[in-house]
């Protein structure tokens, strides 16, 4: 019997909290297969092939290349993550996922919540709903940032007032219940859960999550899982890099923009038939002025 697949590259931070924000942390729980793992299920398809380094990586760059994603699937890693509400509200959308998260009915949460970093205060943007625009003016910072904690503080004393509220009646009894006692928690309050995906579908998360359009403090934990798949599948990492966050995806008009750009014609965005996302999506990946 072989020996279960090993990444050497894991293996050292193998349960160790890896820190996010300002309360949060990854943990590696266990794992299940590495980059030869992805290539052994490849090429079961046509026999044992070819097994040096170089030519495990092409195999796998191509397997990117060409979405073919199933031996991706051959990897499994399970998390213990600590996280804010709301960032865990965004995260929960992957629901190609095991996910198991700590009860507040049966456990009395810590009182543990988020305060964004001041650097991470922004207004609105005016270009983007959901975005961030201009840094907030230094005196405004330091007026929001007191009234979170400010708010945040006064609702978990209030949390652990509720807890303890005696029973006159019956002094055995003590404390709200604990399932309505948290229902006043702010969106900031640290939860925390288990999380088990498969590598092809981390990889699609991060490819969500890891983009510049990601909000910050998910991004945050993108960027530490994305660590974790450079140490863990390392040729898999790589080409993840090359074809994915480092490449880029043309639509057929996008596509025929390129071909008219290098047959000479100067190409606007009012004659290119894209729209302003795609067009602005194509400049920055050739680095062209969009204007």
């Amino acid at each position: 019997m072989a020996a279960r697949a090993v990444s050497e590259g894991l293996e050292p931070i193998l349960g160790e909290a890896l820190s996010v924000l300002d309360h949060g942390f990854v943990r590696i729980v266990d794992y299940m297969g590495n980059d030869a793992a992805i290539v052994q299920a490849a090429r079961v398809s046509y026999g044992p092939g070819t097994k040096s380094l170089s030519e495990d990586a092409g195999l796998i760059n191509y397997l990117m290349m060409n979405a073919h994603t199933s031996p991706f699937e051959m990897c499994e890693i399970k998390f213990h993550i600590r996280l804010p509400i709301f960032v865990a509200r965004q995260w929960i959308r992957h629901r190609t996922a095991s996910a198991n998260e700590i009860s507040g009915r049966y456990s009395v949460l810590p009182s543990d919540f988020y305060l964004p970093a001041a650097e991470q205060m922004h207004y609105q943007s005016t270009s983007n709903k959901q975005g961030r625009g201009r840094p907030l003016l230094p005196k405004e910072k330091k007026r929001i940032l007191e009234m979170f904690r400010s708010d945040a503080e006064q609702i978990f004393a209030h949390y652990a007032e509720a807890l303890s509220i005696p029973n006159e009646e019956c002094p055995e009894e003590r404390g709200l219940a604990r399932e309505l006692a948290r229902i006043n928690l702010p969106l900031s309050t640290y939860t925390e859960w288990y999380w088990k995906i498969d590598l092809h579908n981390l990889l699609h998360f991060l490819r969500l999550r890891f983009s510049p359009h990601a909000q910050y403090e998910i991004r945050a934990y993108a960027d530490i899982l994305l660590g974790v798949v450079r140490r863990w599948v390392p040729l898999t990492y790589s080409a993840f890099v090359q074809y994915e966050l480092e490449g880029t995806r043309l639509s057929k008009t996008g596509l025929e923009v390129v071909r008219r750009m290098l047959s000479g014609e100067r190409v606007t965005q009012e004659t290119s038939d894209l729209g302003k996302r795609e067009w602005e999506r194509l400049c920055q990946a050739l680095h062209l002025d969009s204007e």
